[in-house]
């Protein structure tokens, strides 16, 4: 695939390749980027649609602010032109519910497969589905402006687009509680302190710093990183004894490819 290749830009999402770096670009930005299914419908077929060749994925929203949230057209009792309002979603039945919201979060899972590594550069505003997506990337780097909130709550709902898992991995039960029930704003500073950002950058130094970390990423060999990233993220999920054998299973699949002895 040849440099900056558009490999798609549909409903507020556009999808470049340049050889191993994708980048998905949030393209609403007189909304804030807010978001919608028809949305998620596109982050989702973005993910499908990478090519077998990139190895980093760096999420960004264009304008002021990376992502203000929802739409708040979902709030409308007509809804989005074509797709279910949250009343049609509530006098459905519990299954089709169900199915609904497991089709909204595919926008927010594949961000997270081990062939890739996904970075959020993140400015202004990250509300809500927008702070969601934000923690559905494996690292952040945040401009000094950055303001995420999880505003579900104040709105009578809960964060449901796979945010809740990441967050209290990154800041523990009690904070991701308190972040989450009270919608308070999570400045920089704090965001650093507490591991949601990997790192702080002034605001025009952002995608300088997305494309600085996507290097330094591609520095080590795709399997080792791979291999790596696996094991990290199952460290949780596993006991101490369990985590010593995946460690030893997966070096000594490294040792034989670099040896040549690889199946």
């Amino acid at each position: 695939m040849t440099s900056l290749d558009s490999v798609l830009d549909k409903d507020g999402v556009r999808l470049t390749v340049d050889d191993a770096v994708a980048t998905v670009t949030l393209t609403n930005p007189a909304k804030r980027n807010a978001q919608s299914p028809a949305l998620w419908r596109a982050l989702a077929e973005a993910g499908r649609a990478l090519p077998g060749s990139v190895r980093i994925v760096v999420l960004r929203g264009e304008g002021k602010s990376f992502s203000a949230g929802l739409d708040r057209q979902a709030f409308a009792p007509e809804g989005f032109d074509g797709e279910p309002s949250f009343l049609d979603m509530a006098r459905g039945s519990e299954a089709d519910l169900d199915a609904t919201i497991a089709e909204y979060q595919e926008a927010f899972t594949w961000w997270r497969r081990n062939d890739i590594v996904s970075i959020a550069a993140v400015q202004g505003h990250a509300i809500g589905a927008g702070f969601q997506l934000a923690l559905a990337c494996d690292l952040r780097i945040v401009a000094e402006d950055v303001q995420f909130a999880m505003r579900e709550t104040s709105l009578g709902l809960v964060p449901d687009l796979t945010g809740t898992h990441p967050l209290v991995n990154l800041v523990g039960y009690a904070r991701a509680l308190e972040i989450c029930a009270t919608g308070r704003f999570v400045h920089a500073e704090e965001a650093e302190r507490t591991g949601l950002a990997n790192l702080v950058v002034p605001a025009d130094q952002l995608d300088a710093a997305g494309s600085d970390l996507a290097a330094a990423l591609l520095a080590a060999p795709r399997d080792a990183v791979v291999e790596t990233k696996a094991l990290l993220s199952g460290a949780l999920s596993r006991t101490y004894e369990e985590q010593r054998t995946a460690e030893r299973a997966a070096q000594g699949r490294r040792l034989r490819d670099l040896a040549g002895l690889a199946d």
